[in-house]
């Protein structure tokens, strides 16, 4: 039984760098900050990827301080509560993505030029508060299968990225759980 246990930790040390080359790789590639020669995935195809999402978190955040403003009715209150508070959460997440944008070498697109083509989720207004917390709760579904789908395009080429996407995934599921419970519980 332990000659193929030595003969996998044979393999693993195979895969491990010598110290002076990680620091030979280091010093050449210098200018690649954070990226270093053992990143899998392509770089470009994931930075536009977290452009997209950030578009749509923009594109949320912007939704939903609308719903907090123009909400009304005997039960606008807690609602407006809940939309205020997922304006703040998704602009935490577009922050996050902004940031791991820098990291991997990229611009984070801020414009507003384009934004809404960027964005997978829509900006719909709503004229009532049933209309705009369903609108908001279509917006979190968008999100939630596209934050699926590019966790499943990272694979394990992009780790960190993916890490911070899984977070992302979770803080929407709870963000459409809410909607959903709102929308149960709202009639106007």
């Amino acid at each position: 039984m332990r000659q193929p246990a030595e003969k996998n930790s044979v393999s693993q040390e195979a895969a491990l760098s010598d110290i002076q080359t990680l620091r030979k790789h280091a010093r050449e590639t210098i200018g690649d900050g954070a990226v270093t020669t053992g990143y899998a995935a392509n770089r470009e195809a994931v930075i536009r990827l977290l452009n997209e999402a950030l578009a749509t978190e923009l594109v949320c955040v912007l939704r939903y301080k609308r719903h907090y403003f123009m909400g009304k009715g005997i039960h606008a209150d807690p609602v407006k509560a809940e939309f205020l508070a997922h304006a703040s959460e998704e602009m935490g997440h577009a922050d996050l993505l902004a940031k791991r944008i820098v990291e991997l070498g990229g611009e984070p697109n801020f414009s507003p030029d384009g934004m809404s083509a960027r964005s997978h989720a829509e900006y719909v207004e709503g004229d009532t508060l049933k209309a705009m917390i369903t609108e908001d709760l279509i917006a979190e579904r968008i999100a939630i299968e596209s934050y699926r789908e590019m966790i499943a395009y990272l694979a394990d080429n992009d780790p960190t990225t993916q890490r911070m996407l899984k977070e992302i995934l979770a803080s929407e599921e709870e963000h459409a759980d809410d909607l959903a419970s709102l929308l149960d519980s709202t009639t106007t």
